[in-house]
């Protein structure tokens, strides 16, 4: 059973920085395709951002390119979610998550990963 769990959410002020960790355990990490999601309230669960295995192959949704980064260290089973330009908008729960894949493209939709962390509040004040 692979288990995530993230790490790295807080409050911060608008244009300000977070990194985000998501640690897994119990699987073959660098098999994974990771990603990261995030839920406002009364939102809808969205993609964010995913990597392939290689960390390599990397998407983002379009309301974060070029303000957010997606790594991972497989050596370590940690992903990570560098976060700069922080916008009031970005305020959510952010959910780390794991898809078995290999290929082209790299899933966007939530019912193709099967591994979620607990997720992290951000909270980006303006």
């Amino acid at each position: 059973q692979v288990q995530l769990v993230e790490s790295g959410g807080g409050l911060v002020q608008a244009g300000g920085s977070l990194r985000l960790s998501c640690a897994a355990s119990g699987g073959s990490f660098s098999s994974y395709v990771m990603g990261w999601f995030r839920q406002a309230p009364g939102k809808e669960r969205e993609f964010v951002t995913a990597c392939a295995w290689s960390g390599g192959n990397r998407v983002y949704a379009e309301s974060v390119k070029g303000r957010f980064t997606i790594s991972r260290d497989n050596a370590k089973n940690t992903v990570y979610l560098q976060m700069n330009s922080l916008k009031p908008e970005d305020t959510a729960v952010y959910y780390c998550a794991a898809a078995v894949f290999r290929g082209w493209p790299i899933p966007r939709a939530g019912n193709e990963y099967v591994y979620w962390g607990q997720g992290t509040q951000v909270t980006v004040s303006s």
